[in-house]
């Protein structure tokens, strides 16, 4: 047995914790939105809050009182504006320390001791990181293109406290990859902003493919930290569970809005939900 064996299956650092946190609380809302309405007290506010773009209730449904929280959705570039500079200044601190033995900065070095760094030898864990840092840092490059090129907003909105969660969501996943680095010292035409039933390729299984193809990033991600590495795989059933949420919100949207929408297209994972 490899001798970090142990302490990847028994410490539970903050990093951790803050992970478990975020993927309890989204599990808990998926639930609260599978139950039938009716079960559980409604609630105005929270569900202004979890709701984003197309799924936001419609006016004049929407109170004052939730629409002063309101924030456009193409503000979405903002958080990929973040992840480039952020995670790319993180892969070059990275690429130095790695090939040129260049030490992290003092304060990088603390918070990422204080977070939970790794505090096991592994050059190959160190290599992995370097790789799905490479791989987020090109996924906002690819987010941040999309935003600016191909995405159409419209008149959508998102929550305020959504948009400072994005914003601090991508300097975290920065801050997790990096600290599983051992600390052993070292243009598009716009045709209308209409909603219709999208068909072909995967959305003849599933509602919203972009949240699925969102998951399968994060466990290739997974894949290349190893299977054993338990704060990334906290990560990845975050993101599920996130992305599960956003797909079923729509889906709902989706059957709500046409009546002729496919029976047999599920939310997120195709046969399944």
């Amino acid at each position: 047995m490899a001798p970090w064996a142990g302490v990847e299956l028994s410490a539970l650092n903050p990093l951790r914790a803050l992970w478990l946190a975020l993927t309890a609380a989204f599990l808990l809302t998926l639930v609260l939105q599978l139950v039938p309405a009716g079960l559980v007290p409604g609630c105005a506010l929270f569900q202004d809050l979890i709701r984003y773009g197309k799924t936001k209730r419609e006016e004049p449904s929407r109170s004052a009182a939730c629409r002063v929280f309101d924030v456009p959705k193409r503000y979405f570039s903002h958080f990929y504006v973040i992840s480039v500079l952020w995670n790319g200044f993180l892969l070059w601190h990275l690429t130095q320390s790695l090939f040129l033995g260049v030490p992290f900065p003092y304060w990088l070095h603390g918070l990422l001791r204080i977070l939970g760094a790794a505090q096991f030898q592994g050059s190959e864990l160190a290599l992995s990181a370097f790789l799905v840092l490479v791989f987020l840092w090109l996924h906002s490059l690819r987010r941040l293109f999309e935003c600016f090129y191909v995405s159409v907003f419209s008149n959508a909105v998102i929550h305020v406290v959504q948009y400072c969660f994005g914003l601090v969501y991508y300097v975290l996943i920065g801050l997790t990859v990096l600290s599983q680095v051992p600390m052993d010292g070292r243009n598009g035409v716009v045709i209308h902003c209409n909603h219709r039933i999208p068909f072909g390729d995967w959305f003849e299984y599933v509602s919203s493919p972009n949240y699925l193809a969102e998951l399968m990033i994060y466990i290739s991600m997974a894949v290349t930290f190893g299977f054993h590495n338990l704060t990334w795989w906290l990560v990845v059933t975050y993101v599920f569970f996130s992305q599960a949420l956003s797909a079923l919100l729509s889906h709902k949207f989706y059957k709500s809005k046409f009546v002729s929408y496919p029976k047999h297209r599920k939310a997120f994972l195709p046969f399944l939900f």
